[in-house]
């Protein structure tokens, strides 16, 4: 990409979207494409086609998703698969319609089988069974992988594909009934404090261990990638090392300076018991995250605190 060119990010106000703006932004990168939710259903394909052809972006971030956490998956499968699948359908089509010089797609580290030797490598995709807590949300990504895979093959596009692991940062979705692990735990552990609550309860057992890579890494290594990867098979992007659930709730307790106990509630789903990715594609080409988890969290908990006011 050059400074000038003319960059569509999809989902810019979500928590991945936002951080991919604000590092673009940092590097240069003026001609940035922007739309709301409310001015453009991403889900209809014909209003889709109609904005990419009057925009004409000629690279484009694919970060809008509809995602949450494993309530929220649980609960909500219809919308998990229905909406992404929509969404992607539409903004793949839509690139390769109005000639889009190169597209990225995100998937996620959830859609490796349930299953699956560690660290997992990219070629362990679709190996097994997935998870059944986030099933549906795993085969719409799978299948927008799938998609940019087949357009590359049948009308050589440049459309590559990447697998984060869990996300966490500023622009985080911080609802205590749909979102991610951290920003859930960060939430409901300050509202502990602050009600003087005696014990907070987490789902689980909490030995089920995740990677985590905070928004900012995450949005430096998408930019890089598009700058520097050319090819159909999907790459993962983390950190290299996982922490507990049990270990995760410790440094938040920590980091909230929460004095109250933590009561684990086993009867809950809890998911994988790991999921690592394995990160050698991605430093091999040149990158690496430089944020700690402890940082990353004081980081994103500062911003729920002003968000909160």
């Amino acid at each position: 990409m050059n400074l000038d060119s003319k960059i569509f990010v999809a989902g810019h106000t979500g928590l991945v979207g936002s951080a991919i703006v604000r590092s673009l932004r940092e590097q240069g990168y003026k001609n940035l494409v922007l739309v709301t939710s409310k001015e453009l259903d991403l889900r209809n394909e014909s209003a889709v086609l109609n904005f990419f052809k009057q925009t004409k972006p000629e690279y484009v971030f694919l970060a809008a998703a509809k995602c949450g956490g494993i309530r929220d998956n649980i609960d909500h499968p219809v919308q998990f698969l229905e909406d992404n699948l929509k969404i992607q359908n539409s903004v793949i089509s839509s690139s390769y319609k109005t000639s889009v010089k190169k597209l990225m797609f995100l998937g996620s580290a959830c859609i490796y089988p349930k299953e699956c030797p560690q660290p997992i490598k990219e070629e362990y995709l679709l190996s097994g069974y997935l998870e059944p807590t986030n099933e549906a949300y795993s085969l719409a990504k799978i299948a927008g992988i799938k998609l940019c895979q087949a357009y590359n093959a049948q009308y050589e596009t440049n459309y590559i594909s990447v697998n984060p692991c869990n996300v966490y940062g500023p622009k985080d979705n911080f609802s205590a009934e749909t979102s991610h692990v951290i920003a859930g735990l960060i939430r409901r552990i300050h509202e502990a404090k602050k009600s003087k609550k005696e014990f907070v309860d987490c789902w689980g057992t909490g030995n089920a261990r995740r990677e985590f890579i905070y928004v900012e890494d995450l949005a430096e290594s998408l930019i890089f990638l598009m700058n520097n990867y050319n090819d159909s098979e999907v790459v993962n992007v983390g950190v290299g090392k996982d922490v507990s659930i049990k270990e995760l709730v410790g440094h938040i307790v920590d980091v909230i300076e929460y004095e109250g106990e933590i009561k684990w509630d086993t009867s809950k789903p809890e998911g994988m018991k790991q999921r690592l990715l394995d990160t050698t594609k991605l430093k091999e080409l040149g990158w690496e995250p430089r944020t700690s988890i402890d940082q990353g969290l004081q980081l994103t908990y500062e911003y729920f605190k002003l968000e909160e006011r």
